[in-house]
């Protein structure tokens, strides 16, 4: 299975932090937000990484091809960021016809990835506890099944999911940008068409300098 993360973000909610170096690229105790989901995913044997790339996309590519270690990365280059769907389309030739793992680049996450089931038709979503930015949460869940209530939700999505490129067949590049989430997810889960499954692994979306604090502090302890 390949993995795609997404690192074409501008991160404007991490300023200044951002001013002169991309998201993925921040660190905590050393190790950058990307390479802490790479690293993870490549525990569980992903060889080949897709990396989309803009706002400050060479810096992403040189931090990364000097660090010794990590499976085959390939970069693609975005003019302007084309958002989560328009990313995926972009990428469709290198991803191939087969399920991939989707990742963003901004959480910091270590899932048990041998609960994804082995047959993925359209998206699995990995859900995580609401946090206190998202108490409302995302979606709720019945047995497998992904459904959005109108009222509060039991989960918020983490950022990690399994998704069938098939998906994507009825959009082209005249879409760019567009948004993964709101376009083709939502449409599915309203459907019944999109499973899921809850994890409890320790999980932060680094949205924020804040949060970008946290993380630094938990690992620090834990470590």
């Amino acid at each position: 299975m390949k993995a795609m993360i997404l690192a074409a973000g501008i991160g404007s909610r991490m300023q200044p932090l951002t001013k002169e170096l991309p998201k993925p690229l921040l660190d905590i105790n050393g190790i950058t937000l990307i390479e802490h989901t790479i690293n993870h995913l490549k525990n569980y044997g992903i060889k080949e990484f897709i990396i989309n790339v803009s706002y400050f996309g060479e810096k992403i590519k040189t931090a990364l091809k000097s660090v010794e270690g990590l499976p085959d990365l390939i970069f693609l280059d975005e003019p302007f960021p084309f958002g989560t769907g328009g990313a995926l389309l972009n990428a469709k030739s290198s991803l191939g016809p087969d399920p991939f793992i989707l990742s963003t680049s901004d959480i910091l996450f270590s899932p048990d990835l041998t609960k994804i089931p082995d047959m993925v038709d359209t998206a699995h979503l990995i859900a995580t506890r609401n946090p206190d930015h998202n108490k409302d949460g995302d979606f709720s869940l019945k047995k497998d099944s992904v459904f959005i209530n109108e009222g509060p939700n039991n989960y918020t999505y983490s950022g990690m999911s399994v998704i069938n490129p098939r998906i994507l067949e009825k959009h082209d590049a005249k879409d760019y940008p567009f948004d993964l989430w709101k376009t083709i997810l939502t449409p599915l889960i309203k459907a019944s068409k999109v499973s899921g499954h809850f994890d409890d692994s320790f999980w932060i979306d680094v949205g924020t300098p804040e949060r970008l604090k946290l993380a630094r502090t938990v690992l620090k302890d834990e470590n």
